[in-house]
């Protein structure tokens, strides 16, 4: 059976996520849902994986778009694996929701740890403890792979029922937001004027003017531009300059790019 997996990533923890099940999975097709967003793209594979990171409390817009445009066969097999470095709140059951609008299933929906990377608030995790998330996520895609094999029915995970509704909420405020939300983005004086974050954006939301980045108002708040800037001159608010960043160790930038 063919797998067709579709996934958005920022920072590389969800295209990891991608390039392990795929191998675990065989004949299986990986695409970056920016890539084919609103391009009627083909679902023909008897199963179709989402794969995403968990943005400000849920699914990043762009995500969400896809899955309101999804036009599968309703005999797909169709899963979901939310990566997120702490919760992911409801995040999953919003993914079924929207499924469900379009006539489809959300057969199964998986929830995997990874290293964090929103540097306003954090910065990078000791290489000991990415690694430990790293060998977690190894031997939970083994497990998420037989489910899948199988085409197993499976549980739609999420947290805890407090942790959901407040997250729900406060997704529901802020996500209309997220495209302004790149105002906070600025460089300083060790910018080489190289254009990495040009390349980066998923959604071509830099441009450079003058041979410095310029934000275009409709961000998805990935942070790929600040995490693979090569010299660390884009900063967000106040507190990232000090911050240590991040970026899947497996992914090159020019696999995102």
């Amino acid at each position: 059976m063919k797998t067709m997996l579709f996934y958005f990533s920022g920072t590389g923890n969800s295209l990891q996520v991608c390039r392990d099940l795929a191998k675990e999975l065989g004949n299986t097709e990986i695409t970056p849902i920016s890539k084919v967003v609103g391009n009627n793209p083909d679902f023909s594979a008897d199963r179709i994986g989402i794969v995403f990171p968990v943005y400000m409390f849920g699914m990043p817009l762009i995500v969400k778009k896809f899955l309101e445009e999804l036009n599968a066969d309703k005999s797909r097999y169709i899963f979901a694996v939310a990566t997120c470095g702490a919760k992911a709140g409801n995040t999953l059951r919003q993914a079924d929701q929207l499924l469900k609008r379009r006539g489809l299933i959300l057969a199964a929906g998986f929830i995997i740890r990874m290293p964090g990377n929103y540097t306003p608030l954090y910065g990078a995790l000791p290489v000991k403890k990415q690694q430990k998330l790293f060998d977690r996520e190894s031997n939970r895609i083994k497990e998420i792979a037989c489910i899948i094999k199988n085409n197993n029915q499976h549980r739609i995970e999420r947290d805890a029922f407090l942790v959901r509704g407040i997250f729900s909420v406060l997704y529901k405020k802020m996500s209309p937001l997220i495209p302004v939300m790149d105002k906070e983005f600025w460089v300083d004086e060790k910018c080489i004027h190289c254009g990495t974050c040009v390349k980066v954006c998923p959604v071509k939301n830099i441009k450079l003017v003058n041979r410095v980045p310029v934000w275009m108002h409709h961000c998805q708040q990935c942070f790929a531009c600040l995490q693979w800037c090569p010299v660390e001159a884009i900063q967000c608010g106040r507190n990232t300059k000090s911050r240590k960043r991040y970026h899947n160790p497996t992914v090159k930038w020019e696999e995102l790019a």
